[in-house]
């Protein structure tokens, strides 16, 4: 089963991501985890994405689909898998299906730009190593330091709160039109995301015909 998730930023796509690959079997691929990975690692494809990701831009399609068409040949992407992050653009969508990426179930995680702004920027990531906190929903046991490593946690410049909003335009501007797309091909799922993550999970299930 080949599945997208939509979502604004911070509506708890990866989440959910990380929950279905358990169920589903299937491999979750989040295209902000693969940017930020060539980001760490320099790679030229990192640099130019940071550049748009400092300013809180879309990176451009070619370098995104790049990225995806290469990734879901892979063997583990046989039996399906989830896109996380992508497509975020009508143009992007249309490139899929151009190049034959089969799609089966979009499921958009409804949740309220008030409630994202208050979720985004209270999270906290640990500078060494990455492992994730929110000040309100999972704080660490030591204010500022990370539980696992040690490590002095950070807000990403994405998760600043005028950053926030910027996303929160681009994504509304750009991908809400995905739904439209999605919706006159009969594919798109609307799910509640303000929930709990239990719930919201089995909402996605029962939405794409999975046993819950």
């Amino acid at each position: 089963m080949n599945l997208i998730l939509l979502g604004a930023p911070g509506a708890g796509k990866g989440t959910q991501a990380e929950l279905l690959v358990e169920k589903l079997a299937i491999p979750a691929i989040s295209t902000g985890n693969m940017l930020r990975e060539a980001m760490a690692n320099g790679t030229e494809l990192g640099k130019k994405v940071k550049q748009f990701m400092d300013e809180g831009s879309l990176v451009p399609d070619e370098l995104i689909l790049g990225i995806v068409a290469e990734r879901v040949t892979q063997p583990d992407c046989q039996n399906g898998f989830i896109l996380d992050g992508v497509p975020r653009t009508l143009a992007q969508a249309q490139a899929l299906e151009a190049a034959g990426v089969k799609i089966d179930h979009v499921v958009s995680i409804e949740v309220a730009d008030s409630e994202i702004e208050g979720r985004m920027t209270g999270r906290r990531v640990c500078g060494h190593c990455g492992a994730s906190y929110h000040v309100a929903a999972n704080p660490p046991k030591t204010e500022g330091v990370c539980d696992q490593c040690g490590g002095e946690l950070i807000i990403r410049k994405d998760d600043a709160p005028e950053t926030v909003r910027h996303r929160l335009e681009v994504y509304h501007a750009s991908t809400e039109v995905l739904k439209d797309f999605y919706g006159k091909l009969g594919r798109l799922r609307l799910v509640n995301g303000s929930q709990s993550i239990e719930g919201a999970n089995e909402d996605i299930l029962k939405a794409i015909g999975a046993k819950v």
